[in-house]
Parts: structure tokens; C-alpha cells; sequence
């Protein structure tokens, strides 16, 4: 009889759990990496600035519909759930199947493929490209054993890893504005030709590396089935990750724009790692880009944890995949763990970075986008269904969140129509394996 509640009670993941999968899942490659692509074009401060306000409101827009999304359909998935209950089940196995094989796996590639850049960065005379790929590869394997034993351990690690990467940015930022040893000027008044610039093609494009840094504000809604009390503490779960890591990225940006010259950092990916030479000089920015590789192994850890609950689903719901949905004895769906690991790890040694962020992000943005406008298809259809959280200033914040993924969708299909067309091959790639999912579904019936 004692025995009984702590079972329960190990059963679930604990809200702090959720919290530290949204900010592991958001702070990685993307707040460290971004900016050396968005100074090939944009050189004003305050426009460079506003790229990561307009992604924070755009996602606290995204997390308070997903809020009451998630409120509503209380299961494990995320858009594998929604998009299948809202539309149509062919529209939910397409999520979870751009999940698997972009949602999750392709930022844990890039995720794994800066954290092999940051440790060679610190490390005496480099290291070779292949030590990186090694490195990488070594990282994704650790995560995926971690996260394939029970929740404890799991849970454990990830809140752990987590909490050390927010003290960590945060002593970062206030060395940054203090110690500085050649501080940039920084005007974060609009300069000259930024309202032009900010509805442009370009900045959209830019916007697109932003929103793929705030890419993980539903990862919550992946484990919501897991958690101790969803209705009520996925809704400030969703709210408090997704604000506390827009604070974390504009103050970032800033530390990196005030402590090394733009030109420095041009189409650069260690940004974090050059931002520290002008703070600490060469040895400290070798044990700072050491800080920096150990944060981004949060990131692949809650990717990790997250992205598998969609394939599990999907094994649930479909036979011909059931595999992905069996379960370990503690309840950890070990086989959906190690096939998006497996993806993941492809990835890193057939890919660019730069090819996965805008491709991933983009993707990832037409996802939570169907996602967020059936919320509205829910209300219509669904006026009884119980809320037991409903969206703060509906429809305005839906419609915000709309209007800006739409707005950077439509410059991406126009900058990038290569990319765009590959992605239409991973949606057509995934109706085909839903079509043959219901044939054999169908035989066995039979």
C-alpha cells in the first residue's frame, strides 16, 4: 500500500522536467550560430535585435495557442496529435513522420555538428573534420542511451544539464557587458532604411534562422501524456520556457554584437567562441567555447526525450509501425529513441549546417503553422470540447503567430525554392508511407 503513490508519482514526468525540455530544446546551435549568417546582409544593430524580439513574441504567440491545444487533447505527439485529431489522420502521420525525419533528427544533427565545431575551437591546433563528425556522432549515441533507460534517469539529466546552461549564459552575458576589452559601439535606435529592410525578402530569410532558434517552444506538448497534470501546468509551462528564453536571446545577441566587430563574426558559425576572444582573450575563450560545447549537450539530450513521443504515437496508431510504438519496462520508447538517434546520425555525416537550419526551419515553421490555424478549425467544429485553458487575447495572438510564419514562409518559398521543394518531397515521402500504413492495415482486416 505505501509502495503505490511512488510508483505513480515515477511514472510521470515532473513539470520542472517540461520547463527544462522547452529551454534545452530552444537555447542550441541556432541563439550561437545564427548571427554570422544574418551579418552577410543586415549590419544594423537595432534591426538585428528586433529579429529575436519578433521570433520571442512570434513564439509566446505559438505557445499560448498550443497551450490550449494541448490543454485540450492531453496526449503525447505534439503536431502528430493535433494535425491528426483537427484534420485529418493522413495530416497527423505527416507531422509525426516530419518530425522524425526532420523535426527532431535534423536539429540534433546541427545541434551535434556545432558542438564537434565548439570543441575543436578549444582544443590546441584543432581538430580534424572527421574528429568533429566523431564527436558528434559520440554525442548523439550518449543521449540516446541516457534517455532510453527510465524517466528518473532521464528526467534527471536533462533538468541537470539544463540548469547549468542557463546559469552558464547568464554569467556569460553580465562578463560580457563588464569585461569586454574592445566594446563595439551599439545604437539600438532604428537607423536609416531598417523599416524598408524589415519587410523584405532578406529579412524574412533572416527571420528564418531566428525561427529556427526558437524552434522547440511545443516540445512540452510531445510529453504532455507524461506529465503528472497536463490541463493545468502545460499552459505555464508553455509560457514561462518560451519567455524565459526570449529574454536569454536578445541579451545573447547583444553580449555577441557588443564584444567582437561584425566583421569578425561574417558567415561564422562559432560565434559564441569568437564573441569570447574579445571578453577573455585566446585562453579564455578556449575554456568559454568548452562552456559553450558542454550547453549544446542539453539540446541534443531534450531533442532526444521529445522527439521520440511522435513516433511513438504513430506506432500506437498505425500496425505496420508498431514497433516504434513497444515501450522498455520503464515505460521509455526505446525503439523510436534509437530510429530517430539513427537519422540523426546519418545526417551528420551526409549534410551542411547551414542546409539543415534553413531547411529544418522553414519545414518545422509550415508544421506548427497548420497547427496553430487548427485551433481555429477546433473552435468552429468543436464549441463543447472542454478547455480547461483557453488562449489569452483570442483570436488576436493566433493570428499574430499566423501572420509573421506566414509572412517568412512565403520570402523562404521565393529566396529558397530549392530547399522548399525538398521539403514537398518529405511531405509526398510521407503520405506514400501512410498510404502503404493503411493498405496493410487494411490486408490485415481482411
Amino acid at each position: 500500500m505505501t509502495q503505490a503513490p511512488k510508483t505513480v508519482l515515477q511514472s510521470k514526468f515532473a513539470p520542472r522536467t517540461a520547463l527544462a525540455v522547452i529551454i534545452a530544446n530552444m537555447v542550441g546551435t541556432g541563439v550561437f550560430t545564427s548571427l554570422g549568417f544574418q551579418l552577410a546582409d543586415i549590419t544594423s544593430v537595432f534591426a538585428l535585435l528586433m529579429l529575436w524580439v519578433i521570433g520571442g513574441i512570434t513564439a509566446l504567440c505559438g505557445s499560448l495557442s498550443y497551450a490550449e491545444l494541448g490543454a485540450a487533447l492531453p496526449r503525447s505527439g505534439g503536431e502528430y496529435n493535433f494535425l491528426g485529431r483537427i484534420y485529418h489522420p493522413a495530416a497527423g502521420f505527416i507531422s509525426g513522420w516530419i518530425s522524425a525525419t526532420i523535426g527532431f533528427a535534423a536539429p540534433i544533427a546541427a545541434v551535434a555538428l556545432a558542438f564537434g565545431k565548439y570543441s575543436a575551437a578549444v582544443m590546441p591546433g584543432g581538430l580534424s573534420p572527421l574528429a568533429q563528425t566523431s564527436l558528434a556522432c559520440l554525442l548523439v549515441i550518449i543521449a540516446m542511451l541516457v534517455h532510453s533507460r527510465n524517466r528518473r534517469v532521464s528526467g534527471g539529466f536533462q533538468f541537470g544539464f539544463t540548469l547549468i546552461k542557463v546559469a552558464l549564459i547568464l554569467l556569460f552575458c553580465a562578463t560580457a557587458f563588464t569585461l569586454a576589452t574592445d566594446p563595439q559601439p551599439m545604437s539600438l535606435i532604428p537607423q536609416p532604411g531598417d523599416h524598408k529592410l524589415m519587410f523584405s525578402g532578406t529579412y524574412a530569410v533572416a527571420l528564418i534562422y531566428v525561427t529556427y532558434a526558437y524552434t522547440g517552444w511545443n516540445a512540452a506538448t510531445y510529453i504532455s501524456g507524461e506529465l503528472e497534470n497536463p490541463q493545468a501546468d502545460l499552459p505555464k509551462i508553455l509560457f514561462t520556457g518560451t519567455a524565459i528564453v526570449t529574454v536569454l536571446y536578445v541579451l545573447l545577441n547583444a553580449a555577441f554584437l557588443y564584444t567582437a566587430p561584425q566583421a569578425e563574426m561574417v558567415n561564422e558559425i562559432e560565434i559564441g567562441y569568437i564573441s569570447a576572444k574579445g571578453i577573455f582573450g585566446d585562453m579564455g575563450a578556449r575554456l568559454a567555447g568548452g562552456m559553450m560545447a558542454l550547453m549544446l549537450i542539453s539540446t541534443v539530450s531534450a531533442m532526444t526525450l521529445a522527439g521520440p513521443r511522435a513516433l511513438q504515437a504513430i506506432g500506437e496508431d498505425f500496425p505496420a509501425l508498431g514497433f516504434l510504438g513497444r515501450v522498455n519496462k520503464s515505460g521509455m520508447p526505446r525503439n523510436a529513441i534509437w530510429f530517430q538517434s539513427l537519422i540523426a546520425l546519418i545526417l551528420i555525416v551526409t549534410t551542411s549546417f547551414k542546409f539543415i537550419v534553413i531547411f529544418a526551419g522553414a519545414l518545422l515553421a509550415f508544421n506548427s503553422f497548420l497547427a496553430v490555424l487548427g485551433l481555429f478549425v477546433l473552435r468552429w467544429r468543436e464549441p463543447e470540447l472542454p478547455r480547461p485553458f483557453k488562449v489569452w487575447g483570442y483570436p488576436i495572438v493566433p493570428i499574430i503567430y499566423l501572420a509573421i510564419t506566414g509572412f517568412t514562409l512565403f520570402y523562404v518559398s521565393k529566396e529558397e525554392p530549392g530547399k522548399v521543394l525538398f521539403a514537398a518531397g518529405i511531405i509526398a515521402a510521407g503520405f506514400v508511407f501512410y498510404l502503404l500504413s493503411q493498405s496493410r492495415r487494411a490486408v490485415r482486416h481482411d
